[in-house]
């Protein structure tokens, strides 16, 4: 009986966290489709390069300390409100660096436009570290129906006055206003939902005590979202901003989908997974689960997405973004690996292994750093190429230390995930004929999309791949729980 209702929390859990990405990812997508009408590439890549810095600045706020908060068993009052008060602290700090160092930055990519949106994005600093609480309390406790609400109510906010923004004329500013008013809203609404308040109380022994674990988790994130982010960097300081925009936008439809599905899979392991971490063989059936099916559902999509790639950029985005064709089909195998990396990284986790997940994270920014010096000499094309190879190492790196710690393998993984990938080439072969129709491309999108979806369905039904029936089932048991719930 415990197991079952362990079970039904975490179903729940996961269900109402797709709903909180899936709710504002689509009306991220929706805005950001509008914004790209009304702007040009090159805003875009003006604040592509602004968000690598307070991206990097936010790790410190949010990473680390957040996952140690989430992971540590008897996790009490003073340790959240002791993290509290030490994140607003270094977001203050982070704050007059960032607005010191504004006009350095601004010289080195000679725009100084920089330099204001640069300084009044900086204050989403203290919004996030506000908001990393919350969302480790609402993690640990699984009260994603309480997250789902808060975001989804944020960027209907945002999103709004950010196209209206964008109407008016406003321009980059557009985009400054609709990322600040998402950071700023969601941490309100999140205090009116979510019962967490900090206490008049700070602990410098819990605070150590986080931090032998967290600070590893820190350096990952550090390293992580730098090298994630120097490909932006570089493209934004070698080429043009438009040519900056044109890389993200194809970056971003791919990488939108598989943080809405595998982010919210991940959300969900690491709390799950943590309050398993002595049960080494259950910890592995999970995480087979979590690979299973998010390959299940991620790999279609990103196959999908590849083969439709230039009609649907010609329909979403207009013809003037037609640029961004090859980054998005490069992105889309790049990001296909996804659930192989975001499962053995939670386990690891989970286990309490933050020491092998930093060593980790060195290896493979040690030979990625190697490989985007060699591909930067090619061209931007050959950059967004070296992502795919980096990729492919690192699922062999991300997984090896799972063989020892809960006796799944490498080959074991791929054995797991081969059904999907294999029925989705085919799908993503059928439906890539259909680009030599002489129709409309709205006509030719919408063909290769249902029938995309069908053939994929079929293929699933008559193979009998494991991951369609636990799927179907899952999805069953959601809904008569819902309706047993409601009579």
């Amino acid at each position: 009986m415990q197991n079952q209702n362990i079970k039904s929390t975490v179903l729940s859990s996961l269900f109402w966290k797709l709903m909180e990405r899936g709710g504002t990812q689509g009306i991220q997508f929706i805005v950001q489709i509008v914004l790209a009408r009304l702007l040009m590439p090159e805003q875009f890549g003006t604040i592509a390069i602004v968000m690598v810095f307070i991206n990097l600045t936010q790790v410190f706020v949010q990473s680390g300390f957040n996952t140690a908060l989430i992971q540590k068993k008897d996790a009490d009052e003073v340790d959240f409100s002791s993290i509290f008060y030490l994140s607003v602290g270094i977001s203050g700090i982070l704050y007059i660096l960032m607005y010191i160092s504004a006009p350095f930055i601004a010289s080195f990519y000679n725009d100084t436009i920089l330099i204001p949106v640069l300084r009044v994005l900086s204050l989403t600093l203290f919004a996030g570290a506000f908001n990393s609480i919350q969302n480790a309390f609402v993690s640990r406790n699984l009260l994603f129906k309480k997250l789902f609400r808060s975001s989804l109510g944020a960027i209907l906010i945002s999103g709004t006055l950010g196209i209206i923004a964008a109407y008016q004329g406003l321009g980059i500013w557009a985009l400054v206003i609709q990322q600040l008013i998402n950071q700023v809203s969601i941490t309100i609404i999140m205090w009116f939902t979510v019962k967490w308040r900090p206490k008049l109380v700070f602990s410098l022994f819990k605070v150590k005590k986080l931090f032998s674990f967290g600070w590893k988790l820190l350096a990952s994130s550090l390293l992580n979202v730098l090298y994630m982010n120097l490909r932006t960097l570089i493209i934004g300081r070698v080429f043009t901003p438009a040519t900056l925009g044109f890389y993200n936008r194809g970056k971003q439809f791919p990488q939108l989908i598989v943080t809405n599905i595998d982010g919210s899979i991940q959300a969900v392991m690491l709390p799950t997974l943590s309050a398993h971490q002595d049960n080494s063989k259950r910890v592995k059936e999970m995480m087979r689960r979590a690979i299973v099916s998010s390959s299940f559902l991620i790999f279609p999509m990103m196959i999908g997405m590849a083969v439709v790639a230039e009609p649907l950029v010609k329909i979403v985005l207009t013809d003037k973004w037609l640029p961004a064709v090859p980054f998005l089909q490069i992105y889309c195998i790049s990001y296909s690996l996804q659930p192989i990396h975001t499962a053995n990284l939670q386990a690891i986790n989970a286990m309490g292994r933050s020491d092998i997940f930093l060593r980790l994270e060195i290896i493979k920014k040690t030979y990625g750093l190697i490989i985007l010096a060699i591909s930067m000499n090619f061209g931007v094309f050959a950059i967004a190429f070296g992502s795919i190879l980096t990729g492919v190492i690192s699922s062999f790196i991300n997984a090896y230390p799972n063989k020892k710690l809960l006796n799944y393998s490498y080959k074991e993984q791929w054995l797991d995930i081969m059904p999907s990938l294999l029925i989705s080439l085919i799908m993503g072969v059928i439906v890539y004929l259909f680009n030599f129709l002489s129709f409309p491309a709205w006509q030719i999108l919408i063909l290769q999309i249902v029938s995309g979806s069908i053939i994929y369905i079929l293929l699933a039904k008559i193979f009998k791949i494991e991951s369609f029936t636990y799927l179907v089932g899952t999805v069953k048991k959601l809904i008569n729980s819902r309706k047993e719930a409601s009579v």
